[in-house]
């Protein structure tokens, strides 16, 4: 046990915390002249590592080289010079770590690409790690994989235009040879439906198409929410038509968004056929999709419908969640029938939900009208308990929703 202590201490103090390349030279000399200094590769990565976090690329190698020299026991491996060329992309210039641990007889391979774009993207240098792609094929003939080229276009959906992802998709083709594979696409129209922008989710699940790519579920469940952002129910319904006729069978997750479309779009009379259709697929109907109906239902003023959807909902061994209740709630205080409501709160409170802002607020709202001001407070205090908003916010609405009243009733108006 005494050897393993002194082995753990003299690792920790082996740590490098100043970036001074002199200081960590006389660091390695400590080390190379103490017997008990671990000599597993692990050990000399770790202190590679620490110093590499702190230091200029030009020190990092410096020292790596002086380790070599000075360190009999420092025998690198592929992970030791990942470790530079991770650091080296905090600077944009991975390719100078790169060649240097090819001039001591490590390849780089599809791995270090990884390593090294991931590195870059994280940093915000996305235009470098397009440049670093070409020239670590040019200069070593090395390609990214699947993988790092999307997580390289994934990024810069992020962080620009559509019109630049396709150039340096274009040009990727062009440098290197990759071209994009159904996940390509489905990033792209994912990112466009995400900006609303469905006729260009349109256009890429054509082109992919005519790549000879068939999409599956997931893409098409990606444009049917991107419709429903729009609440373009027909056209949800549209995609899911042409799913089934493409021969791609729907998910749980097309049967919600589905519902959640045409409800939103005030078609919920339609949206309720699903229920049976989805059932009988295997897909059985869960809070979100009993959640997405009776919001609709709320919609069209039919609250004792969404209340009636609730019990069929329970009897059926599906379990309400908050975002159910509180759409019940919101919908329950907008109909007036605060009663229930007031009942609906019991329930929330004994099973621990937090209220969410909008139903809070018209909750408030309903109680003040009503003369309740007392359980307006109580619900207040509920809600700062419980954690679903902050203290600042909980109270402001309940002050302007007290003003609110004040002014309504001085002015005499009906509330």
């Amino acid at each position: 046990s005494s050897s393993s202590s002194s082995s753990s201490s003299s690792s920790s103090s082996s740590l490098i915390t100043s970036p001074s390349l002199s200081n960590a030279k006389t660091l390695i000399n400590a080390l190379a002249s103490n017997p008990r200094t671990p000599t597993d590769p692990q050990f000399h990565n770790s202190v590679l590592y620490s110093y590499s976090a702190i230091a200029p690329l030009d020190d990092a190698l410096s020292l790596f080289s002086y380790m070599l020299k000075s360190l009999p026991s420092f025998s690198p491996d592929r992970s030791s010079f990942h470790i530079l060329i991770t650091h080296s992309c905090k600077s944009g210039s991975p390719l100078r770590a790169v060649d240097f641990m090819a001039s001591h007889g490590f390849a780089p391979d599809p791995a270090t690409a990884d390593i090294a774009v991931r590195g870059l993207c994280i940093s915000g240098h996305e235009e470098d790690a397009v440049d670093f792609v070409r020239e670590l094929h040019s200069k070593h003939s090395v390609t990214p994989d699947r993988f790092t080229y999307n997580f390289l276009v994934k990024h810069l959906c992020k962080s620009g235009s559509m019109s630049r992802v396709y150039g340096v998709i274009d040009k990727l083709e062009k440098w290197v040879g990759l071209k994009p594979d159904l996940f390509t696409y489905t990033i792209l129209i994912d990112n466009v439906c995400n900006g609303k922008n469905l006729r260009e989710a349109a256009r890429l699940l054509s082109e992919l198409e005519k790549k000879g790519f068939k999409p599956d579920c997931y893409v098409y469940n990606t444009i049917m929410k991107g419709y429903c952002t729009l609440s373009l129910g027909n056209e949800v319904l549209r995609v899911y038509k042409q799913m089934k006729e493409e021969g791609v069978e729907p998910d749980l997750v097309t049967y919600n968004t589905l519902i959640y479309g045409l409800s939103k779009s005030g078609k919920v009379k339609e949206a309720k056929k699903y229920l049976a259709v989805m059932a009988e697929m295997g897909h059985f109907p869960d809070a979100v999709t009993y959640t997405s109906l009776m919001n609709g239902m709320c919609r069209e003023d039919d609250v004792l419908g969404a209340i009636r959807l609730l019990g069929e909902m329970e009897a059926k061994g599906c379990s309400p969640n908050a975002c159910t209740y509180n759409t019940l709630l919101h919908g329950l205080c907008k109909a007036r029938l605060l009663d229930r409501g007031m009942e609906l709160y019991g329930v929330m409170k004994a099973g621990d939900m937090k209220l969410e802002p909008g139903t809070y607020g018209t909750f408030l709202r309903a109680l003040c009208r009503d003369g309740k001001v007392a359980e307006a407070y109580e619900v207040f205090d509920y809600a700062v308990e419980s954690k679903s908003l902050t203290n600042v916010t909980a109270y402001t609405t309940l002050e302007s929703t007290l003003k609110w009243l004040k002014k309504a009733r001085e002015q005499g108006l009906a509330v």
